[in-house]
């Protein structure tokens, strides 16, 4: 699977998996585990797919909010499908999560906001389960932000990654028939996110709208460590000396 898809900085197979595992940032990890695990649950019937999948009715009108959460873990049975999934999932949130210095503050801000805009749209697109529309964002975003990065696919095509996200969304066209309006939504996401984050800031003085707030950054990472007065200041309670009043006598 990773030579379908050649480029980044991210590559499977080179530690055994325990080591792997624990070597991705925290968001990513726990997404796969979460994907991996409802998947497994559902093929043994242990819970049902009907049981995780998001609509308005079901979760506002009878109070079933896990499906808020559940509907971005759900990718299909265990299949092919899904490692494919799975496989796109890691890889590109993994490296996305990386290059945000593995700060899980501003990457669950990002998965959030994402989240919740993602939301508020599957209802106009009848889309009952968002997991695949959520990891088209980070896709895109990432793209995006490695303009240069040279990718091929099946080791035919070649491209730059802002071409990826419109190539899986061919690819997953044919492989369907349908038109995947997950990933288009996840597409429209990822621009905006893309836009206010690394469009926008430079035109208007640095100021980034979408930067995580001072209490979230504090939810995840506690408070900063107090700053050190540095030599040249002078504490508040010792006043700086004050030459004599009166001339030499």
């Amino acid at each position: 699977m990773a030579n379908v898809l050649a480029g980044g900085d991210g590559m499977m197979g080179q530690f055994p998996l325990e080591q792997w595992f624990y070597e991705m940032p925290v968001c990513t990890r726990w997404w796969m585990t979460a994907a991996l695990s409802a998947s497994v649950l559902v093929q043994c019937r242990i819970i049902s797919p009907f049981q995780l999948f998001y609509s308005f009715r079901t979760v506002f009108i009878r109070s079933q909010y896990w499906r808020l959460i559940t509907t971005f873990f759900y990718f299909g049975p265990l299949s092919l499908d899904l490692l494919y999934h799975i496989f796109f999932l890691q890889r590109y949130s993994r490296l996305l999560e990386e290059s945000s210095g593995r700060s899980p503050a501003h990457f669950s801000w990002l998965l959030t906001f994402a989240s919740m805009l993602l939301l508020c749209m599957a209802p106009l697109f009848s889309m009952a389960f968002l997991g695949s529309a959520l990891s088209s964002t980070l896709i895109y975003i990432w793209s995006r932000k490695n303009p240069d990065t040279m990718l091929s696919f099946l080791g035919v095509i070649a491209f730059t990654a802002p071409y990826l996200p419109w190539v899986l969304l061919v690819f997953s066209l044919i492989m369907h028939g349908t038109v995947p309006k997950d990933e288009m939504c996840g597409i429209v996401v990822g621009h905006i996110w893309y836009f206010f984050n690394d469009v926008y800031p430079p035109l208007h003085q640095g100021h980034s709208p979408l930067d995580p707030p001072a209490w979230w950054i504090r939810l995840f990472e506690g408070l900063p460590p107090p700053e050190e007065p540095t030599e040249d200041e002078v504490p508040a309670d010792q006043p700086a000396d004050v030459p004599p009043v009166g001339g030499p006598n």
